[in-house]
């Protein structure tokens, strides 16, 4: 195969099996599509709309790839040979989306693929951020219709990333302990897995919206051993499982794959947990030993409380599943509608609203440690804790819905209890880890807003 050369300011695509440039071609814009296979850098022009057909798409080490405003990456939803194996974005180097409010990043499938009936389908592979990655960035960026099968081909199984025939590709996927990474004012939905698996780096995930992330199982943000994060104002929306599983799996610190640390606060979580096939929780997940300070977030609709599989457990060793005993996990408000589950386990287990649910006898929620100040709804539809949306059916919204509906809106009004009872201090272990300083990605600086003195991602217009 022969390699396509586009000019430094614009594009380069070239392949693995051929180190000679072909000529130059026409770099696009206004547009104007191409097909790219294998190794890309460069630059993407603003507008310009590119087409994978190829195994994968790599971005190779030492080098960097920009994608401007308002370009549309459309992945062949068919993959790539006789097992139709999805294609994945493999990112050795680094990778900058920089889309904006107006004209965003896209990274999908062929329009007429764009379907609720394909919400889960996994079309394509996601973005894998390798070890070998030194920074990323997701701003103004649509990421949609991923969650790929593994398979023995793929490229994410062939570097151990993932395992064929067992995992499912998320949408954003990082693995390097020394990485950045900023994910901001963008959309991840319709993914048959996790959005963000983290499993190694210093990130912040802020101001973005989730929805419709997982099929049989999945969480919004999914925290591993080796990384440093703030996750703060986002909106998630009917997560299968979790919107936050923050835990220390895989860690070695010998390696510098270092205890997981977290500041989650002032997420708006809805929905979580009621499309898990099961009776496994949907909320806030802390195990094995992450040390996350979890607050101000704002619980709507979710099925159980913040939950650990155990606490009081103060070993760092992989036996031992616990929150570390450091974690805070406080300061957040729960509220129930009056929607109802039809599920079979839900009936059975008498779960069948979140106020239920909420109450429910759990081994892995722990009163006496957790959530000591935090605000629940005392009924279903309890009035007092009605949150006062602008425009959200927080009664009546189906538990199982998961499409997002662009008229809600999040907000709430200036007579809202959830204005009242967050955490107003500024201790050092409540604070985010990039609120100063910041993080340096593409040589400009991201910071992570600093937490309201109000529960979830809003607050009033």
């Amino acid at each position: 195969m022969a390699m396509l050369a586009i000019s430094a300011s614009a594009f380069t695509a070239c392949s693995d099996d051929n180190d000679t440039p072909d000529t130059p071609v026409t770099p696009p814009g206004g547009g104007e599509e191409i097909t790219a296979n294998d190794t890309v850098y460069g630059t993407w022009e603003a507008g310009s709309t590119i087409t994978v057909s190829g195994h994968h798409l790599t971005v190779p080490e030492g080098q960097s790839l920009t994608i401007e405003e308002g370009v549309t990456v459309v992945f062949d939803d068919n993959g790539v040979g006789a097992s139709h194996t999805p294609i994945e974005f493999i990112v050795d180097g680094s990778l900058y989306c920089k889309g904006t409010a107006e004209n965003p990043v896209r990274l999908t499938v062929a329009e007429d693929q764009r379907t609720t009936a394909n919400a889960f389908r996994g079309l394509w592979g996601g973005i894998v951020a390798t070890e070998k990655c030194p920074e990323m960035l997701i701003d103004h960026t649509i990421i949609e219709y991923t969650g790929g099968m593994v398979s023995q081909d793929s490229p994410s199984g062939l570097k151990g990333i993932y395992t064929p025939g067992d995992d499912y590709d998320p949408q954003i996927t990082t693995n390097n302990v020394n990485g950045r990474y900023v994910i901001t004012n963008s959309t991840l939905r319709y993914g048959a897995s996790d959005a963000i698996y983290l499993m190694g780096g210093e990130a912040t995930i802020h101001n973005n919206t989730f929805y419709a992330n997982g099929s049989t199982g999945g969480e919004a943000i999914n925290v591993k051993a080796g990384c440093r994060v703030d996750a703060a104002f986002n909106l998630i929306y009917s997560p299968n499982t979790n919107g936050l599983k923050l835990a220390s799996s895989g860690q070695n610190d010998e390696t510098g794959r270092h205890q997981a640390m977290i500041r989650a606060y002032n997420n708006t979580i809805v929905n979580a947990g009621w499309r898990r096939d099961g009776v496994k929780g949907g909320c806030i997940y802390v195990e094995k030993q992450a040390l996350a300070s979890v607050f101000n977030n704002l619980l709507v609709n979710c099925k159980f409380k913040a939950m650990t599989p155990d606490w009081g457990n103060p070993g760092l060793d992989d036996g031992a599943e616990g929150a570390a005993l450091e974690c805070v996990i406080d300061y957040n408000y729960y509220t129930a509608g009056t929607a109802e589950s039809t599920l079979p386990q839900d009936v059975a287990d008498g779960t069948t609203n979140a106020y239920l649910s909420l109450t429910a006898p759990n081994d892995d929620v722990y009163p006496d440690a957790i959530d000591l100040h935090s605000i629940f709804s005392t009924s279903a539809g309890d009035p007092d804790t009605d949150p006062q949306f602008v425009n959200f059916p927080y009664m009546t919204n189906p538990l199982t819905d998961y499409v997002l509906d662009s008229s809600w809106d999040f907000h709430v009004a200036a007579t809202s209890p959830v204005l009242q009872g967050a955490y107003t201090g500024n201790d050092a272990n409540m604070m985010p880890f990039f609120g100063t300083d910041g993080l340096s990605v593409g040589g400009k600086t991201y910071t992570t807003p600093a937490p309201a003195n109000y529960f979830g991602a809003f607050g009033t217009r």
